[in-house]
Formats: C-alpha cells, structure tokens, sequence
C-alpha cells in the first residue's frame, strides 16, 4: 500500500491551490484511468485532489453557437445530450461505442482527453517504456505491436495509440481546451493539446505543471454538416480501435463543399487528416475520390511488424464512412 494526501477542492482555483506543481499529485473526477493505473502502480500520486465537488457539470450553448462542456459532464450525459445527438452526432456515436455503459457513467470529459495509452509494455511496470521511465527505450518497437501501436506519428522512442474515441470525433470537429493553473486560465487548441512522442513521450498533453482542465468548447456546428463516426475493431464491444473515423461533411448536390476527416486507433494521438480534407473538397460523391483522400489520409505511415494491417484498414475506415454518410 502506498500512501498519499487526499484533498477536496469546492472551487478550480482551491483545487489549483491544493494540487500546486507538484508533479506527483493528481486530480480525480471520475477516477476511470487513475485509479485503474494506481492499482497496477503505474501512476503513484503523492497528493490526491478531489475535484468532483466542482461546478463543471454543465452543457451550455454560446452566443456563437459554440457548445462549452464542463469538464465533469460524463460521457453519457454527454453522449445522450439533445444538442449533442443533433448537431454533433459524430461525438455521441464515438462516445457510446467506448467502454461499458457503467464506465461511461463515471468518465468524466476531461478525463477523458486526459485518457493514458494502453500499450502492455507501459502498463506492465517493468518492460522497458520511454513514457513510464524516460531513456529506457521503447519495448514495444520489437516486441509484439498488433493492435494498440500506431503507424501515424510515431518515433523511435514510443509508437503507442491514443486510445480515446471522444477525442477523434473532438479532433474532427475542432474544439478548445480551457484549463486553470498557478498562472492563471489559458485556451489551447484540441488539436496542440496531445503531444507527439518525438524524443519526449512521457509529455503526453501540452498542460503545465498543476493545470486542471474546466472546460472542452466545441466550435460551432458545420450548418447543414451531417457526421458520422465508425470504429473497426477486433470484437463489437468493449475494445480500442484497430482503425476509426470521424467524418464531417458539407455537401450541394453530389459535390463536397467541405470536408472534415480525423483518424482513431492508427495515431499517436487523435489525428486530423488535412490533407485528406482538401483532396475531397470539390469533389464529386464516388468511390474514386474516396479512396484518393484515403490514400492521401495515410500517406507517411510507418508500419511495424505486426501492426502493418493499420494502413489499409484505416483507409478502410475511411471509405466506408464517406459512403455510408453520403448515400
């Protein structure tokens, strides 16, 4: 048994206070990935601060038509949200096809984007792991890397997949992280909030030191968008993508007039595909443009030896979305 403090915090700035820059202290909210990887004795929190007593359970339309989301809104209450289902159905269909209903009723939004890998060698305590022990190298790289290691992303010194579905769809759509620190609140953009491993994959989110997240903002709805979100995987429940896809579009006529693409299970974080998106913009509905943006989407991949099966299947993920959200 490893001991540690325990606070409750009634306010952002008490839980800020609390936590302070201590690096082995956590926040807890849901308490899905912590105390997962506290029992395994992955993470050792010296300080725990209780964050759970904090007004951020709200859903809230602005005046421009973003949506802000509290960071304690749960992946159901979000999911099953009027507003959510209607102009964001790309994010409900991502959120349930995550987890057990009972672990959707405890994560949390933040603690959700705040989600750790779930490669074995991390969460093993005593392969090598470049994010649990910096400099230790990367056991994965030789080892077996089928179904959580990514082929987007990657470096010599971590290929491990960002497990999160909700953050795909989040990707897609754009949104900004609102997080409250010693020095004050700042907005980052969901797309530089998770960190590419490159030579430091133990920084795995651009938060400093005590920063708690308060709130997520969705950017306002594409008008007349429709979306959608498919997730390839070994089994219909309860399982991280093999390869997903988050798509967004606009169209007039058979034609897209915009594009929006973002990729699960092949990154090493959620990944948007740009280039995929400015291929299909203009185009005609088919399945030749399909695949040329799919191509394009995965272009770059770097496969290992058991995970080479990624790159057509995310292409995969991606044809099928399109043709099933166009039809």
């Amino acid at each position: 048994m490893r001991e540690f403090d325990y606070a409750r915090a009634d306010s952002p700035r008490q839980a800020v206070s609390a936590h302070g820059a201590n690096e082995q202290a956590a926040y807890l909210a849901g308490g899905t990935t912590l105390l997962d990887l506290v029992k395994i004795d992955i993470m050792r929190p010296e300080q725990v601060v209780d964050i759970n007593r904090l007004d951020l359970k709200r859903i809230e339309t602005l005046d421009d038509g973003r949506v802000r989301i509290g960071a304690l809104v749960t992946n159901t209450a979000l999911a099953r949200d009027e507003r959510i289902t209607r102009d964001y159905a790309v994010l409900s269909e991502a959120l349930l096809s995550g987890a057990t209903t009972q672990l959707r009723n405890k994560a949390t939004t933040a603690g959700n984007v705040m989600q750790r890998v779930r490669c074995p060698y991390f969460r093993d305590g005593v392969s090598n792991c470049n994010k649990r022990e910096p400099g230790s190298g990367c056991a994965a790289i030789e080892g077996h890397n089928r179904s959580v290691h990514a082929v987007l992303g990657t470096s010599e010194h971590c290929i491990a997949t960002h497990p999160s579905d909700m953050c795909v769809a989040m990707a897609a759509i754009g949104a900004t992280v609102t997080v409250e620190g010693p020095e004050g609140q700042r907005d980052i953009d969901f797309l530089d909030f998770h960190l590419l491993p490159g030579d430091t994959p133990e920084r795995e989110h651009d938060l400093k030191p005590g920063e708690l997240i308060t709130h997520v903002t969705l950017n306002a709805p594409l008008e007349n968008g429709r979306s959608s979100y498919l997730k390839l995987r070994d089994r219909a429940s309860y399982q991280f993508a093999l390869a997903s896809s988050a798509v967004i579009v606009r169209l007039d006529g058979d034609t897209i007039v915009e594009a929006r693409v973002a990729l699960g299970g092949v990154g090493t974080k959620p990944w948007r595909a740009f280039e995929a998106e400015a291929a299909l913009k203009g185009q005609t509905l088919g399945e030749a443009s399909f695949e040329r943006s799919a191509e394009i989407a995965m272009q770059g991949a770097t496969p290992y030896a058991h995970n080479a099966f990624k790159i057509p299947l995310g292409r995969q993920a991606i044809v099928r979305n399109l043709t099933t959200l166009t039809a």
